[in-house]
Formats: structure tokens, sequence, C-alpha cells
């Protein structure tokens, strides 16, 4: 099987839908390469914003490894 790993962006604010965003890499051979990659990926970007908008925002990320075909 192939994995489709599909990411979003989303807030603790009411009113503030996740947002659906295309990482960098979206396809994958195994669930487990997904699964790490998506947990490596999500680290890196909440690394890269800045405290004030996670605390602001009360921002976090979900992510779901699908299999190729069913998204």
């Amino acid at each position: 099987m192939k994995y489709v790993l599909v990411m979003f962006l989303c807030s603790q604010i009411q009113g503030n839908p996740c947002k659906q965003f295309e990482p960098e890499f979206t396809h994958f051979k195994t669930y487990g390469e997904c699964a790490k990659y998506a947990y490596e990926y999500s680290n890196t970007i909440m690394s890269n914003f800045s405290m004030g908008f996670v605390e602001d925002y009360k921002a976090y990320l979900v992510f779901d490894c699908k299999v190729f075909g069913t998204v």
C-alpha cells in the first residue's frame, strides 16, 4: 500500500477552524515512514513558529496518514 500525508494547522481559539496545508513530502511507501516524517516535520514547523504565535492562537498541528486513493 501507499500512503498520503494530510496535515492541518489548528487553533484552540473559537472561530479559527483548522486549515489544511501541504507538507514538503506527501507520499510514502509505508504507514511508518509517513507517521515518522509527520512527527519530525511537525516538530520543525512548531519550532519555527514564534512563541507569541503559539501562545496567542493556541496553535497545534494535526496529521493523518491515509491509504492512497481514499483521500
